[in-house]
């Protein structure tokens, strides 16, 4: 099954609780501070195009790219709801991070929410940077966010339960994860319990998403194979170095 096939319809509430506004803001930040005066963007990855929102409302123009057909539709629902002055700078593709094209360059390029550590193997993770470096102005930005090595080690994966409603729908996810050691990835299990509150009937969906975390030098190795430099490192939504604690880190790369 395609990763989000199933649940595609549920992701919004699953993530309802996440800082869509302040995640954003942080990234125009780096953005800003990497590439001033950056207009455009560029988001591989872009889900339900939450985050697009919020950066069309900063002033960006943003085009997102996805694989899943579930994901865009829900984001053209949001576009559709917003203001025409926002949802004028939101356009929103189908393709693939490896291998999509749009023939135009992007002050900036972003791949939110652990798009990149979905890149499992070392060709997919290559073929997504180039992308990347493909769709970047020669003076542009790439920002993404990643699993981190150190700090999945240290702390390792568990099981975690979450659950969430709204007035129509219960969704409760139980993910656990397998983690193998010789491709530095984790099989994290989804079984997603999806309940009609109105009828008490019950839907599940099972689902694997293998996770690669990655470390600093085989991220700076990649951009450099890709054609681009490490220009900063932080924990995500920090100003720090990542280290031992900070299971998501923050990478900026340059042309």
């Amino acid at each position: 099954m395609t990763v989000f096939a199933g649940y595609s319809r549920y992701y919004d509430l699953l993530y309802r609780d996440k800082d869509y506004s302040g995640e954003s803001k942080y990234v125009a930040d780096l953005i800003r501070k990497h590439a001033p005066g950056a207009s455009s963007i560029m988001e591989m990855g872009c889900g339900t195009g939450a985050h697009a929102m919020e950066l069309a409302q900063l002033g960006f123009e943003i085009t997102g790219v996805d694989r899943s057909e579930g994901m865009l539709d829900a984001a053209d629902v949001r576009k559709s709801s917003a203001n025409p002055a926002i949802a004028s700078r939101m356009t929103f593709s189908h393709g693939d991070a490896r291998t999509v094209r749009l023939g135009t360059t992007f002050d900036a390029v972003i791949s939110l929410f652990h798009v990149i550590s979905y890149q499992a193997t070392n060709a997919d993770l290559l073929a997504a940077f180039e992308t990347a470096r493909a769709h970047l102005d020669r003076d542009g930005v790439f920002v993404f966010d990643c699993w981190y090595g150190p700090a999945v080690l240290r702390q390792w994966p568990s099981v975690t339960t979450k659950e969430l409603s709204d007035e129509a729908t219960l969704v409760r996810r139980v993910a656990e994860p397998v983690i193998h050691a010789t491709t530095n990835t984790v099989d994290v299990n989804y079984t997603v319990t999806v309940t009609d509150k109105s009828t008490g009937s019950s839907e599940v969906l099972k689902e694997t998403h293998n996770m690669r975390y990655l470390f600093s030098p085989e991220v700076e190795l990649m951009l450099r194979a890709a054609g681009m430099q490490l220009a900063e490192s932080r924990g995500w939504l920090t100003e720090s170095e990542p280290d031992f604690d900070t299971w998501g880190a923050c990478f900026t790369g340059r042309p």
